[in-house]
């Protein structure tokens, strides 16, 4: 933190985001995150001790969105702004969709900090692909890392299966899997983690390995108080809020025979965890409900369902299933569109006018922002009893709690309200009076840089490392990296045109191995194979980095510098020293950033290591070769963060380093930005790269595939 202030980046990839009108509801990944992070980001702004804060988030040029998501800096105010990076293409797509192109993101993030000749105070990452990208970004800087779930993978995967999914569905349309693994990655590096409830703690992570309650902090999400006004403070309308007022009258009306009645209000994502059709139903079985109240619920915005994503499809179809079979046109409303943004709190003021509730009918409910809302406006709520509903209820007294699992428990809670005009109007009033002590921005953001400032001070002993981007060492513009067993030797002839192509190129063009071998064993197999001696080598399975210097290398101390944070070799060594299935390799394969096993059956035995070290609170990274060798390495360790250190100390463009590899443990180094080559005799293990942008797989085997490679992307330029 600087005399000025903190630099702060939220990190929010997947959704639609910008400085206003938020298209909330669109899909199901445009919902309560994306508000929180803008709200949040404003909130912090408003603070002295806050120099600038940049919402990173995915650059979409798509005629299918506005063209607000294509502007590559958006200029929010005089201290935030909205940063996109362009990642797997243009197009807007699901999150789920976003997995294979993480390290895309993590390689142009690294680029865009990279060009701001400063590093953030903190990084703080939402939802797990944005917990993926910064706990790279973290190994890579140092920077401390906050991360917020919003929703977590395995309790929605255990929701799922509830529902009759089974595990290949779920991990096919959700890429689960993934999602989890990062979460767990995050869980593991961040320095906090803020939840919305202590229930979130408990019931949710406390489904992780990596779960360390020490590192939690309860900071619940706020309502802008001056937008989400009570409805019954009198203000001047001016013409557009009279615009917005009558536009929501005029859409109800087009649904319901008789106005005058309370209003039953839901406003969600159309999810099946959203529980709509249970509210649905409870309305429909209930025919003195329908006497007195209408219902109108708001479930994302839409053109034509038949034209929507699966999952939200299904659910407005059944909206509308359940709309026919109890007959309740007239009585219930399902408008297509609320995409101004200010229709949202006049919508509770509405619903607040007409004496009717705010029903919160989902089945697990990480927080429940919309509670807070209709609490602010004035509307009393009937909400699911789980998670964030009982820490907002408690706090505010301003509705009932029931178990949404039989409908019949909705209504009930929807008449106590609306049947004792007396506890309306204390849950009226208990909403309005209360929200500001517990949920203001003011105070979420007190407490946030409160956070924020503890996590400087413990880092403060080991302070953040800054690649300089100073003199470059080596005066080239682009560089090939190659591994050297079965990818850049094993075929004496190819070997040898390659040799040539190097030679004749050695003028503009680096050299580099990426190997894991000893920077001796690297060295003395070259030399015995009467190869060029490389410009520089990153051994020991990216745990070193020498530089050449005449026939002698250099060790980079900046590299070891970098990833020596955290690592703690005796104990690794203490930690796996009774599992049977390891064997310690010989001493000569040994390094201070490197511990080698020989390791029977990897397949069953290699979750025991990890395990193990999770245990132990042990950061790592634990690498498989050829099925039998096991190397473990610091956090920030591996080829492909080796390559990309040097691609930001040289100052070299990801375009202009080519890389190749033949197995399983080049493949951080192949993905990504940089020019990756897959020989024709490569692993079965990188087929499933197949497809990717920016990897290519040669027909020919080694050299020879290197060659092929380096022909197909034009590397060198036409002489």
């Amino acid at each position: 933190m600087t005399e000025k202030g903190l630099y702060i980046q939220l990190y929010n990839i997947h959704g639609l985001i910008r400085g206003k009108n938020l298209e909330l509801g669109r899909d199901a990944d445009t919902g309560g995150q994306t508000k929180y992070v803008l709200e949040l980001a404003k909130a912090l702004c408003e603070r002295d001790d806050v120099r600038k804060v940049e919402i990173v988030t995915r650059r979409i040029e798509d005629k299918d969105v506005s063209e607000d998501y294509s502007q590559r800096e958006e200029k929010v105010n005089d201290k935030l702004s909205i940063v996109r990076i362009r990642c797997g293409g243009l197009k807007y797509i699901r999150k789920e969709l976003l997995w294979n192109h993480l390290e895309e993101f993590v390689d142009k993030s690294i680029k865009y900090i990279k060009s701001k000749e400063e590093l953030p105070d903190i990084i703080h990452s939402h939802y797990a692909d944005a917990g993926y990208v910064c706990t790279e970004l973290t190994k890579f800087f140092g920077i401390p890392l906050i991360h917020t779930g919003h929703s977590l993978g395995r309790n929605k995967f255990n929701n799922l299966l509830k529902n009759g999914l089974n595990e290949e569905e779920i991990n096919k349309r959700y890429k689960m899997k993934k999602r989890i693994s990062a979460e767990e990655g995050v869980i593991f590096f961040a320095d906090r983690i803020i939840t919305s409830t202590n229930q979130e703690i408990k019931e949710q992570y406390g489904l992780y390995e990596n779960t360390n309650e020490e590192k939690f902090v309860v900071i619940p999400p706020s309502v802008g108080l001056d937008r989400f006004y009570p409805y019954n403070e009198k203000r001047e309308w001016d013409d557009e809020e009279r615009k917005i007022r009558d536009h929501i009258r005029d859409e109800l009306w087009r649904f319901f025979t008789n106005l005058n009645k309370p209003l039953i209000l839901s406003l969600c994502r159309p999810e099946k965890r959203k529980n709509i059709s249970g509210l649905i139903e409870a309305f429909g079985e209930d025919k003195e409900l329908q006497k007195k109240a209408n219902l109108a619920i708001f479930a994302g915005i839409r053109k034509d369902i038949t034209q929507m994503p699966d999952i939200e499809r299904e659910v407005l179809t059944e909206m509308l299933l359940l709309l026919d079979k109890y007959n309740l046109y007239g009585k219930m409303a399902i408008p297509k569109r609320h995409d101004v943004e200010d229709e949202v709190p006049e919508l509770y003021r509405v619903a607040a006018e007409t004496r009717g509730v705010f029903v919160n009918s989902a089945f697990n409910e990480p927080f429940g922002l919309t509670l807070i809302e209709a609490a602010a406006s004035g509307l009393p709520v009937v909400a699911t009893d789980d998670g964030g509903p009982r820490d907002i209820l408690s706090n505010l007294d301003n509705g009932v709690l029931v178990n949404v699992s039989e409908s019949k428990n909705i209504a009930e809670g929807i008449h106590k309200i609306l049947d004792d005009e007396n506890k309306w109007e204390k849950y009226s009033r208990n909403g309005i009076e209360r929200v500001e002590k517990f949920y203001s921005w003011k105070a979420h953001a007190d407490r946030y840089v409160e956070v924020i400032k503890e996590v400087l001070e413990e880092n403060k002993e080991e302070p953040k490392t800054f690649i300089s981007t100073g003199k470059k060492l080596l005066n080239y513009d682009k560089f090939m990296i190659f591994d050297i067993d079965d990818t850049l030797l094993g075929n004496k002839e190819a070997a040898d045109r390659l040799k040539e192509f190097i030679k004749h190129n050695s003028h503009k063009v680096g050299f580099g191995v990426a190997t894991g071998r000893t920077i001796d064993s690297a060295r003395k197999v070259l030399m015995e194979n009467d190869f060029i001696l490389p410009d520089l080598i990153i051994s020991s399975v990216g745990s070193e980095i020498y530089y050449r210097n005449k026939e002698d290398y250099v060790f980079s101390t900046g590299w070891a510098a970098h990833i020596s944070q955290g690592w703690k070799r005796e104990q690794i060594v203490n930690a796996l020293s009774n599992f049977e299935f390891l064997e310690y390799q010989e001493e000569d394969t040994q390094r201070d950033f490197k511990v080698s096993y020989y390791i029977d059956d990897a397949e069953t035995n290699y979750q025991k290591v990890v395990d193990e070290l999770i245990q132990y609170k042990i950061k790592a990274n634990c690498i498989i070769s050829h099925k039998n060798y096991l190397d473990i390495l610091p956090a920030r360790a591996s080829k492909g963060r080796a390559v990309r250190y040097i691609a930001y100390r040289w100052n070299l463009l990801h375009n202009n380093i080519l890389v190749a590899g033949d197995s399983g443990n080049d493949e951080d180094m192949l993905t990504g930005e940089l020019l990756g080559i897959i020989v024709g005799n490569h692993g079965d293990e990188l087929n499933k790269l197949k497809g990717r942008r920016r990897i290519y797989f040669a027909n020919a085997d080694r050299s020879d595939g290197i060659i092929e490679g380096i022909e197909y992307y034009n590397f060198l330029g036409k002489e």
